[in-house]
């Protein structure tokens, strides 16, 4: 059964400033990331990621886009009659990402494109699953993400989502608070709320929290009315 939007907002009556994060410190964070990304964040995200695509892998329909494919951590784990098409805003992470493909010879995967998670190229329609991992917090404004996927995403496919969501209190909420300023440098939003992402008249059709001690969660949405209104 499908389920309204969870306690998983920031109370909005907690005033503090988030700093801007434009396309331009997106690329500039992420080129600094390329490099070390995998060493890094691989193995706290490793979870997280295997959760999302062992969902994808279930789901009915064989066209899945990737938004926010990084270095293509995710790429090698897809059921091989899956055709996995990736896209991401930094050059310097698809480098990695293609050739990782060719390393490992991955031939469901049918394209890699630097592209705008926002302004995305693709016709209407063009996919039956769109999955982004650990992106929802890093782009400029996520409710244009979701907007898109939901466009490019055929009625009644699936739109799924691995990411970090903000504490509601104690003193996690605190350092998150602390870190947002921080944004630009770090490349990503540490204070991203669910709410950021779809308003509350989208229904939540799974929510399953992931290791480790529950620091992503990996959100499941049916590709309905409500959801492709965003995109009109």
């Amino acid at each position: 059964m499908a389920r309204t939007l969870p306690d998983l907002t920031v109370d909005p009556t907690r005033d503090h400033k988030r700093a801007v994060l434009d396309a331009g410190a997106v690329r500039d964070a992420y080129r600094r990331w390329a490099g070390v990304y995998d060493a890094v964040f691989g193995g706290v995200s490793s979870f997280g990621r295997k959760r999302a695509v062992a969902a994808v892998n279930r789901l009915p329909g064989t066209h899945v886009l990737e938004v926010g494919v990084g270095t293509g951590l995710a790429l090698p784990l897809y059921r091989g009659d899956k055709r996995v098409v990736g896209v991401d805003l930094s050059r310097e992470m698809l480098e990695k990402a293609r050739e990782r493909v060719a390393e490992e010879r991955l031939l469901h995967v049918e394209g890699l494109a630097e592209m705008d998670a926002e302004h995305m190229a693709f016709r209407d329609d063009s996919f039956d699953i769109a999955v982004a991992m650990f992106t929802a917090s890093v782009v400029p404004d996520a409710r244009k993400l979701f907007a898109e996927m939901s466009r490019v995403v055929r009625p009644g496919g699936q739109l799924l989502f691995v990411n970090h969501f903000a504490a509601t209190d104690g003193p996690r909420w605190w350092v998150e608070r602390a870190m947002a300023p921080l944004s630009r440098v770090l490349g990503w939003h540490p204070d991203f709320a669910l709410s950021d992402l779809m308003g509350s008249e989208v229904e939540v059709e799974s929510l399953e929290s992931c290791p480790p001690a529950g620091l992503f969660t990996l959100v499941q949405v049916r590709n309905g009315r409500a959801a492709r209104a965003l995109a009109a």
